[in-house]
């Protein structure tokens, strides 16, 4: 039996489901966590084969110290994982202490998780890239603008979502960035792309082929979301565009990708762009080595009536899965935020759009600052419908 460590299962929360399918496929499931266990969901308890408790994960030994114990007691581990961001470096880390080849290792790091690195990639597929300018100091800096232009963002090299980015317009901003900035952070600062973000996500096979694909359209920037506490949203795609498609699967290659789920991130220009392509193009943002966040598992699920839990659990067990997901509907994810008044209420929007709401939910604290506050998950047929129901939700009284 092949044991499996899952590094976090119980956040967020819906990752209890990759435990439970993959308990289903015969595999020892072995969770790492910093909650306590009679606080776990008795889902998860229920889908682990054990728990093991450190008093923080950011406790680099003991986590060790928890991997060491799980192979004394059942053998040498032949997975080690937790899907997520945050986590990316320190499960490369312990797959290499302790000889885990199944994922990326220490050496692979720099090209998965830095985003300069990660140009140097997409630049082999031919994969147009915005310019760049790793921040030194202010000359250097002053002369990147001077051959860009304003205006810039400028983001932690390594970094997790869109915590700490500027979108920088002025000289003045340019001078408050170099105050705010972090200390000992390596910023890398980027031309502006006038694009809106379209995602690959795919779970790829021990091959680097895919055995499932979709994407995502996140017509509001990410960034702006969180600096200027906007509401959130993205959805689904109903079906794939195939220049999505092909740059997604391409983008696999050059990086290596085997036995993962993956979410690849690029912008496609609004208009014209010099030096990056015409209207309509796809250009290079980074690469995701992980799921797309939060509910997108879930809305991939109600989107192409599949369970994409159970898919990834497959290609774990036996590189390779039985379902076929369909090409249904549209998934709409809309995240509000407390201090905003709406035109429509919580009552108004399940009376209007029940019959398509598929979840309704608060959005965990440490989410909010990306995703609002109160989210609604709606499957749509078609586009117009989509678009119908975000001009509704989003409404604010006047």
């Amino acid at each position: 039996m092949k044991n499996f460590v899952f590094i976090s299962p119980n956040f967020p929360a819906n990752y209890w489901l990759f435990c439970r399918e993959l308990k289903k496929n015969g595999l020892n499931v072995l969770g790492i966590g910093d909650q306590p266990y009679h606080e776990l969901s008795e889902d998860l308890k229920n889908s682990l084969n054990e728990y093991y408790k450190v008093s923080n994960l950011e406790n680099e030994d003991e986590v060790y110290r928890a991997v060491a114990f799980l192979i004394f007691k059942y053998g040498r581990i032949d997975w080690l994982e937790s899907n997520n961001e945050y986590w990316l470096e320190r499960d490369a880390k312990l797959r290499t202490d302790f000889n885990i080849k199944s994922g990326f290792q220490v050496k692979d790091i720099p090209r998965i998780k830095f985003k300069s690195k990660m140009k140097e990639y997409y630049r082999k597929t031919g994969t147009p890239v915005a310019r760049y300018h790793l921040v030194d100091n202010m000359d250097h800096t002053r002369a990147f603008i001077a051959e860009v232009g304003y205006p810039v963002v400028a983001k932690p090299d390594n970094g997790v979502g869109a915590s700490h980015t500027f979108k920088i317009e002025n000289d003045r901003q340019l001078e408050e960035f170099f105050v705010e900035k972090e200390n000992g952070t390596k910023y890398i600062m980027e031309e502006f792309v006038n694009g809106e973000v379209n995602s690959y996500d795919a779970i790829i096979d021990s091959h680097g082929n895919p055995i499932f694909e979709t994407g995502n359209v996140t017509p509001v920037s990410i960034m702006d979301i969180v600096n200027n506490e906007d509401d959130s949203i993205f959805y689904i795609l109903k079906n794939l565009p195939e220049d999505t498609r092909a740059l997604g699967r391409t983008t696999v290659k050059s990086f290596g990708v085997k036995s993962r789920f993956v979410h690849f991130e690029f912008f496609r220009l609004l208009k014209d762009q010099q030096g990056l392509g015409k209207k309509g193009d796809l250009i290079a943002l980074e690469v995701n080595m992980r799921p797309s966040g939060g509910v997108s598992p879930d809305m991939m699920d109600f989107a192409h009536s599949t369970d994409v839990y159970k898919i990834w659990a497959d290609m774990i067990a036996f590189d390779k899965t039985e379902l076929k997901p369909k090409e249904e509907a549209y998934c709409a994810f809309v995240g509000l935020r407390d201090n905003r008044e709406y035109r429509l209420g919580r009552e108004d929007i399940m009376e209007r759009y029940g019959a398509n709401i598929r979840m309704a939910e608060r959005i965990p604290d440490a989410l909010s600052g990306a995703m609002g506050n109160q989210m609604y998950l709606a499957t749509f047929p078609h586009r117009k419908e989509l678009e119908a129901f975000y001009s509704d939700v989003l409404a604010r009284k006047e």
